[in-house]
């Protein structure tokens, strides 16, 4: 499913026009990225929990050439699956 596809979903589920479920969606996946920005979680109960991980520092390998290169450490947003998620997928 594209976004495309999730916005008609929305529309068709709570009789909201598509423009209007676009903007719902791009107003929740902006919330989200703003509070994963500031360092913060977004827990959606029984969905799941957004959150910040930081990957440390290490050494790596050019392919090409096999020289050892140092990759820097870095955050990364994760999501961790609700128990009711997992249910429905199962």
């Amino acid at each position: 499913m594209n976004k495309a596809e999730l916005i008609e979903a929305i529309a068709a589920s709570t009789d909201l026009s598509k423009a209007t479920a676009g903007r719902a969606l791009d107003a929740i996946t902006g919330a989200i990225s703003s509070a994963l920005q500031n360092g913060e979680s977004v827990s959606l109960v029984g969905f799941g929990t957004f959150a910040v991980k930081a990957r440390a520092a290490r050494d790596g390998r050019n392919p090409q050439t096999g020289a050892t290169i140092k990759i820097a450490a870095a955050k990364l947003p994760g999501f961790k699956a609700g128990k009711t998620l997992k249910d429905a997928v199962n």
